[in-house]
């Protein structure tokens, strides 16, 4: 049976990349899914198309829609839950993929590009999340995954808002966690590491740079969009019912210290 059969999704940035391949991966699993985007509604509709023939080819009947907003605005968020509830009935998973970066050196950063992303990546991530548990206490549980980074845990110079918001996104993840786990409420967090998605394309077709950032990955290769949706999916499933507050790090072993793949440190 289909690991998302009957569930309803909603998925934000889900208009290209990671969430894109969520969006596909859960209507094969037979879910519906609220496909949400900040602009670019044309992507966002050819996504739906796709997610609607990968159901249909996995012989799933499920509903796909595209449901435009930004959510570093509270007030956005509020309207995109109305018309996700109204449009699918209910909510049984929330996916906080949105996210951007930004490169900057520290000292010459802008405070608008701090508080932008921000906005986006944890604030926009906390709200969705409080309007999805709203929804989950009135019915009696749900589920919210999180889209994290390696960066919860490795530091990024030059994208210093983009890790202290991971960093936050890991606490906030456990404290949510914590507090509703018996709520019927389970909240976890996928730390991609290395993927070839829109927002790495600076070096994902300079296969110079691709090959300096594959050598740093034990398994010597960047990952797929696809690869993640799988870990999203397995997490959004009642396959991991007894996992809760756990960032799973699916990023080719970045997390393992690759640069200890010689004991340089010990003199041998």
């Amino acid at each position: 049976m289909p690991k998302l059969s009957g569930k309803n999704v909603l998925i934000t940035g889900a208009s290209s990349g990671i969430g894109e391949a969520i969006a596909i991966k859960f209507a094969e699993e037979g879910a519906s899914v609220a496909i949400n985007y900040h602009s670019g509604k044309d992507r966002a509709e050819a996504v739906k198309t796709k997610a609607q023939q990968a159901a249909q080819k996995a012989g799933q009947k499920v509903k796909a829609i595209t449901v435009g907003a930004d959510v570093a605005d509270e007030a956005q968020i509020k309207k995109m839950f109305q018309e996700v509830l109204h449009d699918l009935g209910s909510l049984d998973v929330l996916i906080n993929n949105s996210g951007i970066q930004k490169p900057a050196s520290s000292h010459e950063l802008s405070t608008a590009d701090f508080d932008r992303i921000m906005n986006v990546n944890l604030r926009g991530a906390f709200l969705c999340a409080r309007e999805a548990i709203r929804h989950f206490l009135n019915r009696g549980g749900g589920v919210i995954v999180n889209n994290s980074s390696v960066h919860e845990i490795i530091p990024k110079p030059k994208y210093v808002p983009y890790s202290i918001s991971k960093g936050g996104m890991e606490n906030m993840t456990k404290t949510l966690a914590l507090e509703y786990a018996d709520k019927g409420i389970r909240v976890n967090a996928v730390g991609p590491g290395a993927i070839v998605t829109p927002i790495n394309m600076a070096w994902i077709n300079d296969p110079k740079a691709r090959g300096e950032v594959e050598s740093h990955i034990p398994m010597g290769r960047a990952g797929t969009s696809e690869e993640i949706a799988a870990v999203f999916a397995f997490l959004a499933s009642d396959e991991s019912s007894y996992i809760t507050g756990q960032t799973i790090f699916a990023c080719g072993g970045l997390t393992l210290y690759p640069e200890f793949r010689v004991a340089w440190s010990s003199g041998e």
